[in-house]
């Protein structure tokens, strides 16, 4: 089966040696358990882990959490992984839709549910993690293509996965690949792990250039530092308008923040909703150039009171009630607001003032109002702002740069990938066993394990329909009563016989 430009692969030609299977030619392809509630609290059902979605990650197992699942032993037998199984994931968002990796028998007795599959590979059709290193890249397009989509979602069914067309080298030609590969993508991988690390450094001077204008010690010149002050002696503290379905927009539309324009220190308007406006509100809550909007809840306590400065970018633009709109006073400088805000500092004094509940962290205009910040002269201010920004632009610049290393290391590994399985990462070598005579042989060898397996249950089927005939007693004789039997002792025929 070899693929077209429709099917979202590049070319259909293959070196000679090489042949397309489908994935169902190379492998036994299963779907996973089903989780039923009703069982979940019968303890006569044994417990034994099991892999989520979560854990099956692009080209990594993420087994730190393993939840448990309790299934009948029949289910916990058919369902267990096996060391080489390759898993890949249904769907859900794009990234999803068939990452996965080799299962290393990492949890004896695992099993695995019903939105991962496992691809468990006939004989040595393949080496599984080639197998696994195809679908994670040069397939991820028949993927996406031969999915169904929905609006940010995608999902495949395992009778279309069943169908994917895989490259199949001699096998030989795949342990020189897989060398090969493992030594190049094992440096790639080195190197993006230096470029993660260093994005993770820039991120914590960041951090401490933010904490050094709230503690006013960066670059000091000055001996005035900062004073706590609470908020409502030096801000105007609001909130915003709630989302109703009165509030659609009509006859009086206004642009309208949410959540997830705000993040830290930048704004998204990308995506910008409208909201109705009545009489006299877009004064009431029309936002101004200097306005800081705090993000009054979040489920991860780091992100709590999260805030960005209002540059005046829409016209009469509104915010949502979860948005806490902090107006700078005459003692602060909006600039200053936002880095002082942002600092780790604050960020400490906001978790501490939060509620949470059931996990959900928010705040509201009353503690806002209450919460205290450092204030520092308006001359320290400006010279602390500008000081900030130059440090932060230097930042900004290595972030850039240590990204644009990332996209190329990702662009390179996408390369050597496709060289891969085209077959021009390694030499090919005409002697060889071809692919084509590899899978002829395992079609053969399924074709007799199969045929051996249809007479082993055609056997057992017959043995117990004789244990059944051995072990049921035969039915009680039928006897049919004759005029001659009815007679009694008194030599008289019962009433029926005497008629």
């Amino acid at each position: 089966m070899e693929p077209t430009s429709e099917s979202g692969l590049v070319g259909s030609g293959l070196p000679d040696g090489w042949a397309y299977a489908t994935l169902d030619d190379l492998a036994d392809v299963a779907g996973g358990v089903t989780k039923d509630s009703k069982k979940q609290f019968d303890e006569a059902y044994p417990e034994v882990p099991y892999l989520r979605v979560a854990n099956v990650q692009r080209e990594h197992l993420d087994l730190a959490q393993v939840a448990t699942i309790r299934v009948s032993p029949e289910n916990a037998a058919r369902y267990r992984l096996c060391r080489g199984d390759v898993l890949m994931t249904e769907g859900g968002d794009r990234d999803k839709l068939g990452r996965g990796w080799v299962w290393e028998d990492q949890i004896p007795g695992c099993i695995h549910q019903n939105h991962v599959f496992r691809a468990r590979i006939w004989d040595e059709a393949m080496i599984p993690v080639l197998l696994a290193w195809y679908v994670n890249s040069v397939a991820r397009r028949w993927l996406e293509a031969n999915a169904k989509q929905s609006v940010n979602l995608a999902s495949i069914s395992i009778s279309t996965i069943k169908q994917m067309p895989v490259p199949v080298p001699p096998f030989a030609e795949q342990r020189r690949i897989f060398e090969v590969l493992k030594g190049r993508l094992a440096r790639l991988d080195a190197i993006e792990a230096n470029l993660r690390a260093a994005l993770d450094a820039l991120d914590r001077l960041d951090s401490a250039v933010l904490d050094s204008v709230a503690t006013g010690a960066l670059e000091r010149v000055s001996t005035a530092p900062p004073i706590d002050h609470i908020v409502e002696a030096v801000a105007e503290v609001s909130g915003g308008i709630q989302k109703q379905a009165r509030r659609r927009p009509q006859d009086n539309p206004h642009p309208f923040l949410r959540v997830a324009n705000v993040g830290r220190g930048v704004l998204d308007l990308a995506d910008i909703h409208e909201i109705e406006l009545f009489d006299g509100e877009i004064d009431r809550y029309r936002l101004k150039e200097g306005d800081l909007l705090v993000v009054e809840g979040n489920g991860s306590a780091d992100q709590i009171g999260r805030a960005a400065l209002w540059h005046d970018e829409i016209k009469d633009c509104v915010h949502q009630n979860h948005l806490i709109r902090v107006r700078p006073g005459p003692q602060l400088r909006a600039a200053y607001l936002e880095l002082v805000w942002n600092s780790p500092t604050v960020a400490r004094r906001l978790q501490r003032v939060a509620n949470s509940t059931s996990g959900l962290f928010t705040l509201s205009t009353r503690k806002l109002k209450s919460l205290v910040i450092p204030v520092a002269p308006l001359e320290e201010q400006d010279r602390l702002v500008k000081a900030a920004r130059a440090h932060q632009s230097r930042i900004s610049k290595a972030r850039s740069t240590t990204r644009t290393a990332l996209a190329h290391t990702a662009a390179l590994r996408r390369g050597i990938l496709a060289d891969a399985f085209a077959g021009r990462l390694v030499p090919q070598d005409p002697v060889e066993e071809s692919a084509g005579e590899l899978l002829k042989r395992i079609r053969v060898k399924r074709e007799a394990i199969e045929a051996e397996r249809k007479a082993s249950r055609r056997a057992a089927r017959a043995r117990a329909k004789a244990e059944a005939r051995l072990t049921t007693p035969p039915p009680p004789p039928t006897r049919t009563t004759s005029a001659v039997d009815a007679i009694g002792e008194q030599g008289t025929l019962p009433m029926e016989f005497s008629a």
